[in-house]
Order: C-alpha cells, then structure tokens, then sequence
C-alpha cells in the first residue's frame, strides 16, 4: 500500500497548451501518480489539446485561459491571475518558459503559493532556437533570482546550461523524467502486429525515430545515417513517427527519396499507440543536436529496446553501458553503432534488456519520480506552515 503524504496538497500545473510533447507527456503521468493524494487542477494558457482527455480522465479539473499562443494578452494573463487567486494552491508549478513568466507573475500577484519553475531544454544554440525563445530565456535568468522558489530541471544538462546563462544556480535541482513501467514492457505481439501493419516480413528489422519534426531532432542526419545503415543491410526497414513524420512533409520526403531509403521508411506522424510501436522496434536512434532528457529513449529501454544516441544532454547518461553514443552530428558514427546494436547475437541481445529493465526500474519509474516531485512540493510548503513569507511578499505581522 502506498504511504499517505504527510499533508494533501492544492497543486496548480501552468502550461502553455496541452498539445502532445515530452512536457505534456511528463505532465500527465506525474498527475496521473499525484491525483490519488492531492487536489490538483490545471490551467492551459491557451487552450486544452489532446491531453486534456486524459487529464480529465484522471478527476482532474482542466481548464483553458484562451490567450492566442504567440500574442501576449493583458485580458488573459488578469484571468490568469484571477483563477490563481481564486484557486489559492499551496504550490504553483509552472512548465516550460513562456509558462514560467506568465504563470510565475501571475502567481506571484495572486498570493502566496510556493512557486516551480520547470525547465527542460539542455540546449541553448542561437542556431537551434528562435530569437523570441532566447529573449524569453535571458528574461527567465533575469527573474530566476526573485520570482520562483525553486527550478526544477529534468537534466543535469539543462541545470547547467541554464545556470550559464544566468539562472541562479541555488535555487535549481534536477528531478529526471518517470516512465510508466506497466505501460511501456517488452511485447512481443507489438513486434508482430506493427509489421504487419506496416506489411513487412515478421523478421524484418526496424530501426526507428521517434519525435516531432524540429530541427532540434535532426530527422535531416538520421536519413543521412539510415542511407548508411541500408548500404550495408538492405533488409533494414526504417520507422518515423511523431508530429510532422507524415508523406506529407515535403522537405522529409525529398530527403528520404534523395538518400535512397524512402522505399524502406514509414512515416506514421503522430500516434496514439505509442508503447506497442517502440515495443515493436530493434532499435531506437536518437540523431538529435539538442536535448535534455528525451521520453523516448526512456520508453525504449523499458520495452528492452537499445539505442543509438547523440551525446547531447543527459542522453549519454540515460543509456549508460546499455546503449551506445557518437558524437552530436556524426551520422556515421551513428550508422555504425545502429548497425552493431543489429548485429548482437540473439542471447546477449537478451541479457542486455534483461539487465536495461532492471536499469530503468531502479532510476526512472514514475512511481518514485513523482515521489521527488511530492518531497519538493511539502518541503516548500513547510516554510509557510512556520510563518515565513515569500520574498515579493512583506511579513505584515
């Protein structure tokens, strides 16, 4: 039986939308952990997306603000702050960093609630972000010293590049991301009924790519490295799911038919089953220039599947001895990893899952990740139990 917290807590989780995402995705199964115990609600400030069925699902209150993502509304960002004040949390936890100003100021001029930030980007290439982001990123360092009582990143990476740029360090911790290890298990019925969806041999071999189309997840070097891979095992198939991984993208399809592989890709965009497809996969490779924690490569390994990564954020530490790591933009490097994971004779292929399960269990389940979340969440609120008040709040006794 799980141990009841010491208090129940009113949460508020702040986000800018409720679109599918690692956030969003994160967002969910830490709620999904949390709901039984405290009284949670959440307030997209824009509008609800895909998640917010789930959320729903789970007994808790959803909400959408309506402010236009992109355009920053006086009218919407006072509703914010009067739902804040009218919900008095013990805790607002913010998501990401358009969500950390506005929630965060919003929170801070509806009352006394401990405030989160969080923070999960492990790159902060001008050439990988939006001007506007960085702008919004450098604002973030310039409150991260006054506005919020605690930032949690979910890679060291990401504590890292952020106290570079000028957050304050002593406020940051690092609480990685959970997986659901009921959902995401070896299955070998997965292995078989995706390929035959796809209409391959029951034996082909997938290598795949999970993640929306950004520039951040390099799909352009993946097919570089999978060009590679096919030279030398043409029997290779190739699996691209994710938001913009659809015969629709010109700029993917181009690549693919110039690289000599779009006979031997899927592109399945977004999917809603997506513990059955990385069940089904040989292998997952991760091509990106920047992360911090990514999901997918979690999933995988809790569904036994080794990876080919990029050494960028936490993703060389995630794997650990299971997987192997090139170097950010060495697609051949990749390609040869890729195709030595493939080649591993069937008996050690299974001592390594069996070994990559435990791994997983022991680092990421989302039962002891939200755990953490829980510890953070009472540890700052006991301060106010004692009388203590915020900083931008004057002690009137």
């Amino acid at each position: 039986m799980t141990a009841q917290p010491e208090r129940r807590l009113r949460l508020a989780m702040v986000v800018i939308g409720l679109d599918t995402g690692g956030a969003e995705t994160m967002l969910a199964k830490l709620i999904g952990q949390l709901a039984p115990r405290h009284d949670i609600h959440v307030l997209s400030i824009t509008d609800l997306g895909v998640v917010a069925p789930r959320l729903v699902a789970m007994g808790v209150a959803v909400e959408a603000i309506g402010m236009r993502r992109g355009h920053l509304s006086l009218p919407g960002f006072v509703r914010l702050v009067l739902r804040l004040r009218a919900l008095a949390p013990d805790v607002v936890h913010t998501w990401m960093y358009h969500a950390n100003i506005l929630g965060g100021m919003a929170a801070r001029l509806a009352g006394r609630s401990a405030l989160v930030w969080g923070i999960r980007n492990g790159n902060l290439d001008p050439a990988l972000h939006k001007a506007s982001t960085l702008r919004v990123v450098r604002l973030g360092a310039l409150l991260s010293g006054r506005v919020p009582d605690l930032i949690l990143c979910n890679a060291s990476a990401s504590l890292d590049a952020h106290a570079q740029a000028g957050y304050r360090r002593s406020k940051m911790a690092v609480l990685p991301n959970g997986f659901d290890l009921g959902r995401f298990r070896p299955d070998a019925a997965a292995r078989a009924s995706l390929r035959a969806e796809l209409g391959v041999a029951v034996d082909a071999p997938l290598v795949g790519l999970i993640g929306r189309f950004d520039p951040l997840k390099n799909h352009q070097g993946f097919v570089r490295a999978a060009a590679l891979v096919h030279a030398e095992r043409p029997d290779v198939h190739f699996v691209l799911a994710g938001t913009g991984a659809t015969g629709t993208n010109a700029a993917l399809v181009r690549w693919l038919g110039d690289a000599g592989v779009a006979h031997m890709t899927h592109l399945l965009g977004r999917r809603d089953d997506m513990p059955r497809l990385m069940a089904a996969l040989d292998v997952l490779a991760s091509s990106s220039a920047g992360e911090a924690f990514p999901n997918v490569i979690g999933e995988a390994m809790a569904c036994g599947v080794p990876c080919a990564v990029t050494d960028v954020g936490d993703c060389a530490a995630i794997v650990g001895r299971f997987g192997r790591v090139v170097a950010a933009g060495d697609m051949a490097a990749l390609a040869h990893q890729v195709l030595q994971l493939l080649a591993l004779p069937a008996p050690a292929r299974a001592r390594s899952a069996e070994a990559m399960l435990r791994d997983v269990s022991a680092r990421f389940d989302i039962t002891h990740v939200a755990r953490r979340h829980e510890q953070q969440y009472l540890a700052l609120c006991a301060p106010q139990q004692t009388g203590v008040t915020h900083p931008w709040q004057p002690n009137r006794r």
